[in-house]
C-alpha cells in the first residue's frame, strides 16, 4: 500500500502544473481567469486580449528578435531592458562618446538616435489553424493569405509539440530610436558577478521611441517618419506592491521544454551543461583579463562579454537546481507509471521505448555539433570566413558595413590566444576529428603552432584583405581560416539547432507523446511550451528561502547600492550623481517608506515563471498597471525551463520608481514625464 501511494503521489503531483507556474496563451486567459482572481487580479479576459479593440496586448512589443518592450506614451515611448538595448547602445559608443560607461540622455526628439536593424513587433491578432493544416492547408498557403500582400509579417507555430497551430498576425516597426540609458554602473550594476543573484540592484532599463509613417504603418527609417501612436500603452503606478500582491508578466518567453523524458534531462545535466560551461569559461577568462589591461578593449567587447557570460552563468544555476531536485529521477518515476498506462494502449505501448532510442541513436553526433558550436564556430576569425563563404560577390553597401562593424570591435590577439585554447580543448574531448586535421596541427607543431601559422598567414585580418576575399572566391578558398572552417562545414559538425529534442528523429516522438500524457494525466494543466510567442504568466510579490535559515527579502533599495559602491571596480563604481543623491536624499517623489527608512525601492522579486525573451517584460499589479520591467531569475530558478519549483522559482523586476528616479535625477531627462500617464 506504501507503494501504491507513493506512486500515485509522484504520477499527479510531482510534475504537475503548481501554484504561480505557467507561461499562458493570452487567448487561454478566459479558462485561467476564476484562478487569476482568486488571487487579486482586477480585470477581466478581454482587457488582457481583445481583437475587436484595443487590450494590453496592444501595449506589448517583440524588442528586436529577443526581447519584450512596452509603451508607455502616446508618442512611441517605449521601455526595455539595458541589456535588450546594449547592442545598440554599443553601437553608438566610442571612446569619445561612451554611452556604456557615461548613459546616454536626448534631451529632445531631434537627438534621438536612429538603429538600422533594429525592429519592434505588435501581435495584431492570433488564431488556431490546426483544422486548417489538418484538413491539407499548407502553412505556406496560410501565411500567403494572411499577409495580405506583405502589410503583416506572419508566424505560424506548433505548440504541443505540433497537436496544436497558431499563427500570430504582426505589424514589424523599423524606426525604433534610442531615447535614453543610464550608465551601465547602474543599467548593468554589478556585472557577470550579480547576474542572476539576488539580492540585485540593477537599474535595468533603456528607452527607445518608435516612429512610423504619417498614416501610422511600419516605414524605414526616415526624418519623415512620427512617433507612432500605439492603440495602447500602460499607466504607470508609484504605489508600489507588497509582499503576497498579485502581480502578472506579459511578455515574449523564449524556450522552455517542460515535457521533456528524462534522457534529455540526463544529457542536459551530466554532458551538454558541464562541457559547454568550460568552453565558455575558457573564453571569458581571455576577455575578461584583456579588458582589464585597455579600457578601449573593454568597450569593444562589452557586448560580447555579456553575451557568452549570461548563458555560461545560468546553465551552471540549472545545473545546480536540476540536480538539487532530483529531476532525472522524478521524470523516470513519471515515465514509469504513464508506461504502466499506456502498455495496453497499442498506440502508446512501445512509444518511450522508442523516444529513448533516439535519443541513444542521436546523443553522440549532437554532442559533436554542440562543442563545435561552443568551440570552433566561437572563434571570431572562423564565424567571419564563414560569413564570407556564405556572401562572396561584390561589397555592397551592406557588406562593407558589416565588415566595418566586425573590425571596430574586433582584437585579433584575443582572437588567437581563445582560438588556442579552443582547439586544445576539441582535440582533447571529440573523438572523431575532420580527416587529416590532426595530422596537420601535429605537423606544425602543436595546436600552439598551428594556431599562429594560420593567425600570421590568413588574409581575413584587415578590412581590405576580408575585401577581396569576398569578391574573389579563389583568394577565400585558399585562406587558412577558411580551410578550417570548411573542414567543420559538413554536417556533421554544423549545428542543427541548440536542443537535442529538435531533431527530426527525436521530435517525431514528441507529437505522439504530448497527446498520451493528455490523455493520461488529465488534472494537469498543461501549458505549451515557450517559443517567443506572446503569453502571460502570474503569482505574486514574495521572497523565498535560499539556505537553511536564510530568506531573501522580495525586495531591494538605493541604500544596497551604496553599501556595494566601489570606485576600484567597474561594475560597481556608481556615478557620482548617485552617491551625492543618496547623501542628501535627493529622491524627489520617488522616495518611499520601507521599514522606516526614506529611501528608493530598486528591484523586487515575484513568482512568474518567465525565462530568456521576457527580459524587458512588464511586470504588472492587479489593475494592470506597470509596476516594474522583469529583467532576470534568480540563479536557483534557472531550472524552471525544464522543471518548476514553486517554493524557490522568482523572477527579478527593476522597480518602476528607480526606473524613474534615474531618469530624473541622474539623466535629468524628466521632460519624458509629460507624456507619460504617472500615477
Amino acid at each position: 500500500m506504501k507503494k501504491l501511494f507513493l506512486s500515485l503521489l509522484i504520477a499527479t503531483t510531482a510534475l504537475t502544473a503548481s501554484a504561480d507556474e505557467g507561461m499562458w496563451l493570452p487567448n487561454q486567459i478566459a479558462q485561467r481567469v476564476k484562478d487569476m482572481r482568486a488571487k487579486g487580479f482586477k480585470l477581466s479576459a478581454k482587457d488582457i486580449y481583445n481583437e475587436q479593440g484595443a487590450s494590453l496586448k496592444d501595449a506589448i512589443v517583440l524588442f528586436g528578435t529577443g526581447c519584450t518592450g512596452e509603451m508607455v506614451s502616446p508618442d512611441g515611448l517605449l521601455l526595455t531592458n539595458h541589456h535588450c538595448g546594449y547592442g545598440a547602445i554599443q553601437k553608438h559608443s566610442s571612446i569619445d562618446h561612451d554611452y556604456l560607461t557615461n548613459g546616454f540622455w536626448a534631451m529632445n526628439r531631434s537627438e534621438e538616435l536612429p538603429n538600422p536593424g533594429l525592429t519592434v513587433t505588435f501581435l495584431e491578432r492570433m488564431e488556431d489553424v490546426t483544422e486548417r493544416i489538418n484538413a491539407g492547408e499548407s502553412i505556406a498557403e496560410i501565411r500567403e493569405k494572411a499577409s495580405e500582400g506583405g502589410k503583416y509579417s506572419i508566424r505560424i507555430e506548433p505548440m504541443y509539440y505540433g497537436n496544436q497551430y497558431m499563427m500570430y498576425v504582426s505589424k514589424v516597426y523599423k524606426d525604433v530610436r534610442l531615447v535614453g540609458a543610464p550608465p551601465s554602473s547602474i543599467g548593468k550594476f554589478g556585472g557577470d558577478t550579480d547576474n542572476w543573484m539576488w539580492p540585485r540592484h540593477t537599474g535595468d532599463f533603456s528607452i527607445f521611441r518608435v516612429y512610423a509613417d504619417a498614416n501610422g504603418e511600419p516605414a524605414e527609417y526616415s526624418e519623415d517618419n512620427v512617433p507612432l501612436r500605439p492603440k495602447k500603452y500602460f499607466a504607470i503606478s508609484t504605489q508600489g506592491a507588497a509582499e503576497g500582491d498579485f502581480t502578472f508578466v506579459y511578455g515574449f518567453p523564449g524556450t522552455t521544454q517542460e515535457y521533456l523524458i528524462s534522457d534529455a534531462v540526463e544529457y542536459t545535466l551530466n554532458r551538454a551543461n558541464p562541457a559547454k560551461i568550460h568552453l565558455r569559461t575558457l573564453r571569458l577568462n581571455v576577455i575578461r583579463e584583456a579588458s582589464e589591461a585597455d579600457p578601449k578593449v573593454r568597450i569593444q567587447y562589452a557586448a560580447k562579454q555579456a553575451g557568452i557570460a549570461n548563458a555560461w552563468k545560468k546553465w551552471q544555476g540549472e545545473s545546480l537546481g536540476l540536480a538539487r531536485l532530483g529531476t532525472i529521477a522524478k521524470k523516470q518515476n513519471y515515465e514509469a507509471e504513464f508506461q504502466k498506462w499506456a502498455a495496453n494502449r497499442e498506440e502508446y505501448a512501445h512509444l518511450l521505448d522508442s523516444m529513448r532510442a533516439a535519443y541513444a541513436r542521436n546523443e553522440e553526433d549532437f554532442f559533436r555539433r554542440e562543442f563545435t558550436a561552443e568551440s570552433i564556430f566561437a572563434i571570431e576569425l572562423v564565424k567571419m570566413a564563414r560569413w564570407c563563404g556564405a556572401n562572396s560577390g561584390a561589397v555592397n553597401d551592406a557588406r562593407k558595413a558589416y565588415i566595418e562593424a566586425f573590425f571596430k570591435d574586433f582584437v585579433p590577439a584575443i582572437d588567437r590566444k581563445t582560438a588556442k585554447l579552443l582547439i586544445a580543448e576539441y582535440i582533447k574531448s571529440i573523438k572523431a576529428l575532420p580527416a587529416g586535421w590532426k595530422d596537420e596541427i601535429n605537423a606544425r607543431g602543436g595546436v600552439d603552432n598551428y594556431v599562429d601559422y594560420l593567425y600570421d598567414n590568413t588574409s581575413l585580418l584587415t578590412r581590405e584583405g576580408m575585401t577581396a576575399a569576398l569578391t574573389d572566391k579563389t583568394t577565400l578558398e585558399a585562406d587558412p581560416i577558411y580551410k578550417l572552417y570548411e573542414r567543420f562545414s559538413g554536417r556533421e559538425y554544423s549545428s542543427q539547432g541548440s536542443i537535442i529534442s529538435r531533431l527530426p528523429d527525436i521530435a517525431r516522438w514528441y507529437k505522439p507523446y504530448m497527446k498520451a500524457l493528455r490523455e493520461w494525466d488529465s488534472k494537469r494543466a498543461f501549458y505549451p511550451d515557450a517559443n517567443l510567442t506572446l503569453r502571460v504568466a502570474y503569482g505574486k510579490v514574495t521572497g523565498y528561502h535560499y539556505a537553511d535559515g536564510v530568506y531573501h527579502r522580495p525586495y531591494t533599495t538605493i541604500d544596497g547600492i551604496i553599501e556595494k559602491d566601489n570606485p576600484e571596480i567597474y561594475d560597481y563604481n556608481i556615478p557620482q550623481s548617485l552617491r551625492d543623491a543618496y547623501a542628501t536624499k535627493n529622491y524627489g517623489r520617488w522616495a518611499c517608506d520601507i521599514n522606516g527608512r526614506n529611501t528608493v525601492p530598486v528591484a523586487f522579486l515575484a513568482a512568474n515563471h518567465t525565462t530568456g525573451g521576457n527580459s524587458g517584460s512588464p511586470i504588472l499589479n492587479a489593475k494592470g498597471e506597470l509596476l516594474g520591467l522583469n529583467f532576470d531569475r534568480t540563479w536557483l530558478s534557472t531550472m524552471s525551463d525544464i522543471e518548476y519549483d514553486p517554493e524557490v522559482c522568482r523572477n527579478i523586476s527593476v522597480d518602476i520608481r528607480y526606473v524613474l528616479f534615474v531618469i530624473d535625477k541622474i539623466g535629468g531627462a524628466s521632460y519624458l514625464f509629460d507624456e507619460m500617464n504617472i500615477k
